[in-house]
């Protein structure tokens, strides 16, 4: 069995840096390229295609110069704000922590952007030719609207009602990562002032079948020294594939001295025992 894959680099506590100024500055470009994009894609776009659903289907006919216009404004605007939202991903920094903090910055961006944009052009949309009756064609009785016509008449609204409240959602999903990160950093910030560093051996090794940008991720089972005495636990930690731990192999660890238990793991890159035991969690060839 292949190994699951995930996109980031292994993060280590101590390097972490919250993401701060970098989200912000970039997140209003970002707000703004989708607040065009949504605007010119509701009038460009969907505008006509909602006359074609509604009643009119020469909506794209000689008179659609403006419209053909909005479509090639919608297409530079939608690659513009997708840029900007690929550099706000990396913009929580380079660990799947703050990949994730950039995620989710992105998708507010991309989703209070839209709101923004769509709510703006609700007045300019083109109002369809009859109401609650679909014209007839070439003669004969108007068609009363179905369920999904009404759907479509009243899309100006809903489309950045849904954007909104996606936007509403994802400020209370990033201010909760937010807040998480902040803690995680915290704490290891105060790991790396006021924890102590000594050398711990491996006891206890698996593979967890994950990989992180090709590095192997692993449980451990360490066992190391303390003021108190010698204690072991169980933690994980991501490793270049030459580094990966092995039993009897030696890391650093470093320790809460007031809570053993809450350590870091680095490798050695003394210890000639790391590295030996490839065969046990490269991915098979075939």
């Amino acid at each position: 069995m292949f190994g699951s894959f995930e996109f980031g680099l292994p993060e280590d506590p101590r390097r972490a840096r919250r993401p701060g100024l970098r989200l912000w500055l970039l997140g209003v470009p970002t707000t703004l390229a989708w607040a065009v994009a949504g605007w010119s894609g509701a009038l460009g776009l969907l505008d006509g295609f909602r006359l074609m659903s509604l009643n009119r289907v020469d909506a794209w006919g000689a008179d659609a110069g403006p419209a053909v216009s909005l479509v090639l404004l919608f297409s530079i605007a939608i690659t513009i704000a997708s840029s900007l939202g690929f550099a706000m991903l990396w913009g929580g920094g380079m660990s799947l922590r703050g990949m994730g903090v950039g995620f989710r910055a992105s998708s507010l961006a991309a989703s209070l952007g839209i709101a923004l944009g769509t709510g703006f052009a609700i007045p300019s949309w083109t109002p369809p030719e009859s109401v609650g009756k679909r014209l007839p064609f070439g003669g004969g009785a108007a068609e009363p609207w179905t369920d999904v016509d009404w759907i479509v008449y009243y899309e100006p609204y809903l489309v950045p009602a849904v954007a909104g409240v996606t936007a509403l959602v994802m400020i209370m999903v990033l201010g909760r990562a937010f807040v998480s990160k902040a803690e995680a950093d915290d704490r290891a910030q105060a790991l790396a002032q006021t924890g102590l560093q000594v050398m711990g051996q491996v006891i206890g090794v698996e593979f967890t079948n994950v990989w992180v940008m090709g590095n192997p991720r692993f449980t451990v089972q360490v066992r190391f020294a303390t003021e108190a005495g010698e204690r072991t636990v169980v933690t994980t930690m991501i490793t270049p594939p030459l580094q990966a731990p092995a039993r009897g192999s030696t890391v650093k660890v470093t320790y809460d001295p007031r809570n053993p238990d809450v350590v870091q793991v680095d490798p050695d890159p003394a210890d000639r025992a790391a590295g030996g035991n490839l065969g046990a969690f490269l991915p098979p060839l075939f």
